[in-house]
């Protein structure tokens, strides 16, 4: 069974920045990863703290991040940024 993935509306918009930056498949590589297990450790993730405590975070490359939380009773994965967590 796999897991379901949800968007916010900042990471719509991201998605478009993504495109446009030419790192789509980058990031289509990394949902298949969170269909499948979002605990995967390989690309390796990071547990973020602070005001985005409860979050994880993985690089797309050496510049942007994918910035998810795992909701676990709902066998799910919500993307709320697909930039960077840093702006």
């Amino acid at each position: 069974m796999s897991w379901e993935l949800f968007y916010t509306k900042q990471a719509q918009k991201d998605a478009k920045k993504i495109s446009s930056a030419g790192l789509r498949s980058k990031v289509e590589d990394l949902f298949a990863i969170f269909k499948k297990n979002p605990f995967q450790k390989y690309p390796p993730y990071e547990k973020l703290v602070g005001d985005l405590d409860g979050a994880y975070s993985r690089r797309i490359n050496i510049q942007y991040r994918i910035v998810y939380q795992v909701l676990k009773k709902e066998k799910a994965v919500k993307v709320l940024r697909m930039w960077t967590h840093y702006e």
